[in-house]
């Protein structure tokens, strides 16, 4: 007998034949995208910019249960729109944010609107580190919303010492400019433009620009083609072979091309698909794995001679006549663009001469320490010039990364020879001449945490350029490929013209990252056709059959309407799968047979196509109807009719009323001794008949003796409880309510002695531990990512049961040292916080994370008990040595009603003192400024040192006794930063105290300053001295009366008043790491 089943639904009793098959596809991880204005329309209106800020405030942020949760409603444009976030991310491990559409579905048909919008986390702390993304986009029906899949990671979102999140309240951000857009969703890039995009895996176009770059590098493209490959060979193990396809379909294919065959031969996971990388990290390790791979073919040396040139670095001296040079390779250059206007402007900084002197000099062999100068120059360019402007740089002073978005502009044609060749060694070949003409323009939207990247490019060198961005290539004009990209501001058009309005200002976050250039002596060269012949034969007739591939799946999916899957589920699956793979229920769906048959085949065929397979005569055969009941399990209903069999195809008909007597009932069989459950088989019973009668079947079915004392109990449900009753035998299947499909498990009755030798004596305590039981790996905290060992526990486990058994592990006497962590399962980390002794009530609750479920915990062996450590408070105290330029960190442990006072106390007896006797205080520090100094007499208990640094120092004897005539003020590092037109303070370093006297004039604070900080002269010189009140310097000379600033005491919010010492350059100045700094992004690698 054969049983026919359908996908489990979620209708309640639902009974089906045919399965019902919703694809529901979920919500995709989007990629920061950008779609230009299309300006093919020369009658298009375009509405003037309509502008707003909307701010969500949202309040018990870690309690929501909801995959995706939307802002309420504000409107801009005259559109309805609303921030849609995911908060525990949209399948990853980071927030996931989007501008999203509101009444999407209530507009009319063709609606669009484009909008520039940026999206930000404020972080609450210190505005100053809030996370902001900018991006545009075009919305329409197709894509209503837009966003940032990863915007920002969870576990720096949920860390409360980030600032992101404060008493449980996250607060976002949206600006939106809008302008309305015509719809092109029609627009087929190869019919217009003769070209095909790439498809974007998630975040790779930054690898789709570069690589359409590479193909539109026809001598480049046709190296490729001739690297060898064999028809043995699988795109996803082989780069060339895989680099091959790609080149092929973007040369011949109508519709853009997919790159995961190219990625998987990187060795890439989906994961990294999903992570943006930088363009040009992947051009370097890309052009390098190239080269490797192009060893001892008949295109050895092709990556050399299209992008290999030669620089000479220098140093000589200026008194005597010696002279150092060294020789370098490069494939591509990179050039400053902060502070420079230009390419040629950066050109000049790159060639710029040192002049190393003074204390600098330079030590020449034999002739000692002289006087030098020092540079580079150009020996060769190569024919295919790729210059990375450094549009990213590390800011010392905020400790993060920050993009560069001031105007930088770049030429059509690029004259290196210029100004009588000044950027070329003497002994460069005169013959070249290097006046190169742009090629492409690779062009980076967003900012530092991610964005968007896409390419211009002109593949014949001829006045059309092109936009290849992902899947759609559009041809532009000259101006959208260089002028727009130069970056800067741009100022939007009034709104109302006529009236005093400010004009609105923006910075303009597209703008050129990468450029190439082909040198003119060499374009017919590297310009150069390529066709056919190119490509070798095997590659043509495997990529013809993946057409065929495609085509037939077309096909198939085109057809789907017609066709049904039926999966066909036999005993010999039952008796396979129940106690291996299953326990509970009878069937896992996925693991048996499944049939696509079309629709209107008749129930005959299909039992005579089951018999061929199964070797089962159709007169042996009979199909069952599967249901999904309201206890959620899924078990045969009732067996199909012969009118239903009888039908031309297989839809199904209303079920015929029940009258027969037969139920069919599943039976497994419990073996309490071995602790194991199977399938013994099913049975056909009577309603009216007793368990009792049965027996005798059963002991056989089993294998028992007859007469062999059996109980027996029905297996109800397993979710969310198991539900397994004891069953009468005495009492009939109808009076007990057993129907069709029912599982009853028995077993051998057990004697009491046998009970208690079992661990699980009978059938319910068996399930239950089953439904229960969890592997979970055990971790040291001091080793987080190498599992120690691991114990099979039960979810229902209380806390002392789970120490108590790490205990025995690892040979520990009191369990009450064991301390235990639980796992983030977003960041793959220990959680900050510690599980507190019996904190909570069972092993479940120490593995559950938010939504998810993890099977990982970490233990620590404590010196002393848990119960008597949280009685303690551990502060991490940052001691600064009086006279040695030393910093360290010491962990105190007191009780909690300890004061300040017994911290210093503890504190003196680990640290170094200037004097036996000198005086100790803490003070808290937050962003390089002193917010408190605490009094001796203060409770530890409620002191954070996660949010703050706690520093402790010596008191100063000149700060012991301050008389009226003095003061004690903030002296703090600062540098100015210019950034959306507004002049920014930075702090950074360590701020200190200063005792400053009556009539002390500027020039004597600076001296007690410069002995105290012990900074050379040449140094000292370099700062500016400004009295700062709320962030606004004014600078003082070194006449002024510094005291006569400083005329208020105990001025609330004294770390907002001080004395600024301004630094104008950026070298590093931070004494130890911040331990709040950013992470930065994994780098590119290809593994095969």
């Amino acid at each position: 007998m054969t049983l026919m089943t359908t996908p489990p639904v979620d209708q309640e009793d639902e009974e089906m034949l045919v399965p019902h098959t919703d694809i529901v596809e979920g919500p995709q991880p989007m990629e920061v995208s950008q779609v230009e204005p299309a300006n093919t329309n020369e009658n298009q209106q375009v509405e003037e910019p309509q502008i707003m800020k909307f701010t969500w405030t949202i309040e018990n942020f870690s309690r929501l249960n909801t995959k995706k949760h939307y802002s309420d409603i504000f409107v801009v444009g005259g559109y309805k729109w609303r921030i849609l976030i995911f908060p525990k991310g949209n399948n990853v491990d980071h927030l996931s944010m989007y501008l999203d559409v509101a009444d999407s579905s209530a507009l009319p048909y063709g609606w669009s609107r484009y909008a520039q919008f940026s999206l930000a986390v404020v972080n609450q702390v210190h505005h100053k580190y809030s996370i902001r993304k900018d991006t545009q986009h075009q919305f329409n029906a197709r894509e209503s919303d837009w966003g940032f899949t990863p915007f920002m990671p969870l576990s720096d979102l949920y860390d409360p010492s980030k600032g992101y999140i404060v008493n449980d309240t996250v607060v976002v951000e949206a600006e939106v400019v809008v302008r309305k857009i015509l719809d092109y969703w029609s627009y087929d890039s190869k019919k217009e433009t003769g070209f095909v995009g790439l498809k974007n895996q998630g975040a790779t176009c930054y690898m789709n620009s570069l690589l359409q770059t590479l193909y539109h590098i026809p001598y480049f493209r046709k190296a490729v083609y001739h690297m060898p490959t064999t028809e043995n060979d699988m795109p996803i193990g082989s780069i060339p072979l895989a680099l091959q396809s790609l080149f092929y379909k973007l040369q011949y294919n109508d519709t853009s091309v997919a790159t995961k065959e190219l990625t998987k031969s990187f060795g890439w996971d989906t994961y990294d698909s999903f992570m943006q990388h930088d363009v040009q990290e992947l051009n370097r390790v890309l052009c390098e794995k190239l080269e490797d791979k192009m060893k001892g073919t008949v295109v050895e040396g092709t990556i050399q001679k299209l992008f290999e040139g030669h620089h000479m670095n220098y140093i000589e001296c200026i008194n005597v006549d010696y002279k150092s040079t060294r020789k370098e390779s490069f494939y591509d250059l990179q050039l400053d663009v902060k502070g420079c206007r230009d390419v040629y402007a950066s050109f000049d900084k790159y060639v710029e001469v040192e002049r190393l002197e003074g204390d600098n000099k330079y030590h020449a062999e034999e002739h000692g320490l002289q006087d030098a100068k020092k540079g580079v120059l150009f020996i060769e360019f190569p024919p295919v010039l790729q210059l990375q402007l450094k549009r990213f740089e590390y800011d010392f002073m905020r400790d993060t990364m920050v993009k560069i978005n001031d105007r930088y502009e770049f030429p059509l044609q690029l004259d290196l020879d210029r100004e009588d060749r000044k950027y070329l060694s003497p002994d460069a070949d005169t013959s070249v001449r290097n006046l190169y003409t742009l090629h492409s323009v690779l062009v980076h939207s967003g900012g530092v945490h991610g964005g968007h990247y896409y390419a211009f490019i002109r593949p014949t060198l001829s006045d059309q350029w092109y936009k290849f961005d992902d899947e759609r290539v559009t041809k532009e004009d000259m101006k959208r490929a260089l002028e727009e990209q130069y970056g800067g501001e741009e100022e939007l058009p009034q709104t109302n013209p006529g009236f005093n309005n400010t004009p609105f200002k923006f910075t303009k976050y597209s703008n050129a990252y990468m450029l190439v250039y082909i040198r003119e002596s060499d374009k017919d060269k590297i310009i150069c056709n390529v066709d056919e012949k190119d490509i070798a034969e095997h590659l043509k007739i495997r990529l013809k059959k993946e057409q065929e591939e495609e085509d037939d799946k077309r096909r198939y999916k085109a057809q789907a309407h017609l066709y049904t899957i039926i999966k066909v589920a036999r005993d010999e699956d039952l008796l396979e799968q129940i106690g291996k793979d299953i326990y509970f229920d009878l069937v896992d769906h996925d693991k048996i047979r499944s049939f696509r048959i079309q629709k209107q085949t008749p129930f005959n065929d299909f039992k005579e196509e089951l018999a061929k397979e199964f070797g089962i005569p159709v007169q042996y055969q009979r199909y069952w109807i599967w249901a999904k009941r309201q206890n959620h399990t899924y078990r045969p209903n009732r067996p199909l009719t012969p009118q239903e069999e009888a039908q031309p195809d297989l839809r199904p008909i209303p079920p015929p009323d029940k009258t027969r007597e037969d139920i069919m009932l599943f039976f497994k069989l419990y073996d309490p001794e071995k602790g194991e459950l199977r399938y013994v088989g099913r049975l056909l019973v009577k309603l009216s008949g007793k368990p009792i009668e049965y027996i005798a079947k059963l002991n056989q079915m089993a294998g028992f003796a007859p007469d062999e004392e059996i109980e027996l109990y029905e297996e109800i449900k397993f979710e969310p409880c198991v539900m397994c009753e004891h069953l009468d035998k005495r009492c009939s299947f109808r009076l007990s309510q057993i129907e069709d499909g029912d599982i009853i498990c028995f077993q051998k009755s057990l004697p009491i002695a046998s009970e208690e030798a079992c661990q699980y004596p009978d059938v319910p305590s068996f399930l239950e531990y089953v439904h229960n039981r969890q592997i979970v790996h055990f971790r040291s905290l001091e080793r987080p990512k190498e599992d120690d060992f691991c114990l099979e526990l039960s979810k229902i486990h209380t806390y002392d049961d789970v120490v108590e058994r790490v205990a025995h592990k690892i040979g520990l006497d009191d369990p009450s040292k064991i301390r235990l962590t639980s796992h983030n399962c977003y960041s793959q980390q220990p959680k900050p916080q510690p599980i507190k002794y019996r904190g909570v009530e069972t092993l479940s609750e120490m593995l559950v994370h938010y939504n998810q479920t993890s099977d990982i915990l970490y233990y620590e062996v404590l010196d002393i008990p848990l119960p008597e450590l949280q009685g303690l408070k551990n502060l991490k105290v940052a001691f600064h040595h009086a006279t040695k330029d030393e910093v360290v960190i010491h962990n105190i442990r007191l009780p909690k009603q300890s004061t300040i006072g017994d911290v210093i106390d503890e504190l003196k007896t680990k640290v170094e003192l200037s004097h036996p006797n000198a005086e100790l205080r803490l003070l808290e520090v937050f962003y390089h400024k002193i917010y408190k100094i605490f009094p001796p007499s203060e409770k530890i208990e409620n002191i954070n040192d996660q949010y703050w640094t706690l520093r402790a120092e010596e008191v100063p004897e000149e700060e012991k006794n301050l008389g009226l005539n003095n003061r004690l003020i903030h002296v703090y590092h600062f540098s100015k930063e210019t950034a959306q037109n507004q002049m920014q303070v930075q702090n950074f370093g360590e701020p200190f105290f200063l005792v400053i006297h009556e009539g002390e004039t500027l020039a004597e604070v600076k001296l007690r300053i410069q002995k105290k900080l012990q900074v050379s002269d040449e140094e000292f010189s370099k700062w500016k001295f400004a009295f700062m009140s709320l962030g606004q310097p004014e600078y003082l000379q070194d006449s002024d009366i510094v005291f006569k600033r400083f005329q208020r005491r105990d001025v609330y919010g004294a770390w907002e008043q001080y004395l600024g010492l301004e630094h104008s350059d950026t070298s590093p100045r931070r004494t130890y790491v911040n331990q709040n700094r950013n992470t930065f992004e994994k780098p590119v690698k290809i593994y095969n």
